[in-house]
């Protein structure tokens, strides 16, 4: 709730520091003393619109702060706070001050940590909310209707949220699904068609480096031939040097034990011919494999451009081939997967579908007759504040299934008809300011409402009233602050009686300089300015009884 407001340099109040409390506050005095101005710095200080009119007459800027105390902080409130990264431990008080300066600037902080102005104005929605002549939020505001009212019949909103997220995730699901085997499905013909010549081509995995080694063996062969015939033609034949070492070997061999010497060269002989058999060996296994065999190359050569083509076509390299023949495989079996996937999907969907519709049924049930009891309790407290020529409806009206959402099949909106044969119409678009703020007064009664905003301010909810209808008021004020904190600016005198707190504004002037002061009165200036509420500007001794009367009667 609102535990102090400070104002500096706004318009006509210089300096001035309020302390509130829980219950029913009133703020009273004279027409033009100031009230509004109170209500335009609190404003301010709550996101609204910075008019350099605000500041003070020659001085640079103004600058409201309110500060705000709870047992714990409401969730909205914790969540906006969080979501802009400003912690505020449990306990601590939260502090909101605006500065606005003379050429229209202004800056805005919580906590004494700077922020946009758009915070502020989502706080406002839980801090404090405004009825008064010109109210165009709150219970105005059909944004709104739906959760009061599922608030004021207990009704299971959370499990209804709960089956679209279900409903919403297994359409994604489904989607997502479709639209892979679509994209599969548009690719099947080329796939297979991909796959087919892979498989024809059967590539193998180092088969290029096999190939690329047989040709180039075969290409030297074709460029050393002349060479190989050559050195094969001294090796062979009975002439050749081979048969002519080992034709030495024996005739040696003959005559090795005449001499140590001879036995040595047979030796150092025996090895040349066997040395030179492994050259014959080895230049035979060499002219075999270094063979130039022009159709044999021509398929070496064929095979690698059609796996160096297929390569290219798939963007890979040949090795990676028959990785992209799994690919193919994998993907064509995916479709038919995908297929019998998407049943499952669909089954899902429609039995989260069939859950939802179910669950925002009952609640749609629940609605409808909740809303027939907030129209009974509305209109029993319609007469007793001089509305009894009007009624109120609730309307419950379903949605078309394009708009369906978490909160359910339905919109919600409070009407009303203010004279007899009238047809409903929303609340702002009928009701005066004075009928508008009494049947806000006989709703917010009604309701009971609990997780609304912090604060409830009435601005003249007594307008163009008086005698039994302001004491009405006044009573239906002081129950629905009994749980809270309310203030009301009010020219009743019925109303102001019924207080926790009484706040007088006044208006003084000094020379050319006028002041706007608001002062937190005693008991007997409380009864003082209660009886000038009765008599006018000179008090009499009658309305002073008639103002302890009052008091004695709240």
């Amino acid at each position: 709730m609102l535990t102090s407001l400070s104002i500096r340099n706004v318009v006509l109040i210089e300096a001035l520091d309020l302390a509130f409390s829980g219950g029913l506050g009133v703020l009273t005095g004279e027409t033009g003393a100031g009230k509004s101005i109170l209500l335009d710095a609190l404003g301010l200080v709550l996101g609204d619109r910075a008019d350099s009119g605000l500041v003070r007459g020659g001085e640079d800027q103004a600058s409201v702060t309110a500060t705000f105390e709870f047992d714990s902080l409401p969730v909205p409130i914790r969540t906006a706070l969080s979501d802009a990264e400003i912690d505020v431990e449990p306990g601590e008080a939260l502090i909101v001050k605006r500065r606005l300066k003379a050429d229209g600037g202004s800056k805005a902080f919580i906590n004494d940590q700077p922020v946009g102005v758009a915070l502020l104005r989502e706080l406002a929605r839980s801090l404090v909310e405004l009825h008064g002549q010109h109210d165009d939020r709150g219970l105005v505001n059909a944004r709104g209707h739906r959760a009061l009212l599922d608030r004021y019949a207990g009704a299971d909103v959370a499990g209804v949220e709960q089956a679209w997220q279900r409903w919403r995730k297994a359409e994604d699901a489904l989607a997502t699904a479709r639209a892979a085997v679509a994209k599969a499905s548009a690719d099947q013909d080329l796939l297979l068609a991909h796959l087919t010549e892979l498989t024809a081509l059967e590539p193998v995995h180092g088969e290029e480096d096999d190939l690329a080694g047989q040709r180039a063996d075969m290409q030297k062969g074709e460029r050393l031939s002349g060479d190989l015939v050559e050195l094969q033609r001294l090796w062979e034949g009975s002439d050749s040097a081979l048969a002519t070492l080992r034709s030495a070997a024996r005739r040696l061999d003959r005559i090795a034990t005449e001499h140590p010497m001879l036995a040595e060269a047979l030796e150092a002989l025996d090895r040349a011919v066997i040395e030179a058999g492994e050259a014959e060996d080895k230049l035979a296994r060499a002219a075999e494999l270094l063979a130039h065999d022009p159709a044999m190359l021509d398929r070496i050569e064929t095979r690698l451009f059609e796996l160096r083509a297929a390569a290219r076509k798939h963007n890979c390299s040949v090795d990676d081939l028959p990785h992209k023949m799994h690919d193919m495989r994998a993907a064509l079996d995916a479709i038919e997967g995908g297929e019998a996937q998407i049943g499952a999907l669909e089954r899902t969907a429609r039995d989260a579908a069939l859950d939802y519709q179910a669950k925002a049924e009952t609640l749609s049930v629940t609605r409808a007759e909740a809303a027939r009891r907030l129209d009974k309790a509305v209109a029993a407290e319609l007469a007793p504040l001089k509305l009894d020529s009007a009624k109120f409806h609730t309307a419950v009206l379903r949605l078309p299934e394009d708009r369906w959402g978490a909160g359910g099949i339905d919109a919600v909106e409070f009407l009303i008809s203010t004279n007899p044969g009238a047809e409903f119409a929303p609340l702002g678009k009928i009701a005066s300011g004075g009928e508008l703020s009494r049947f806000i007064l006989a709703l917010k009664v009604a309701l009971a409402e609990e997780g609304g905003a912090a604060t409830i301010i009435f601005d003249e909810i007594d307008r163009g009233v008086g005698g039994a209808v302001a004491s009405a008021i006044g009573e239906r004020l002081a129950r629905l602050a009994s749980n809270g904190q309310l203030l009301a600016v009010t020219h009743s005198p019925q109303v102001a009686a019924r207080g926790d707190r009484h706040y007088m504004i006044a208006k003084s002037s000094h020379g050319t300089v006028t002041r706007t002061s608001v002062a937190l009165l005693d008991v007997p200036s409380r009864k003082e300015e209660i009886a000038r509420m009765l008599s006018g500007s000179e008090v009499t001794a009658e309305a002073r009884a008639q103002a302890d009367r009052l008091l004695e009667q709240a």
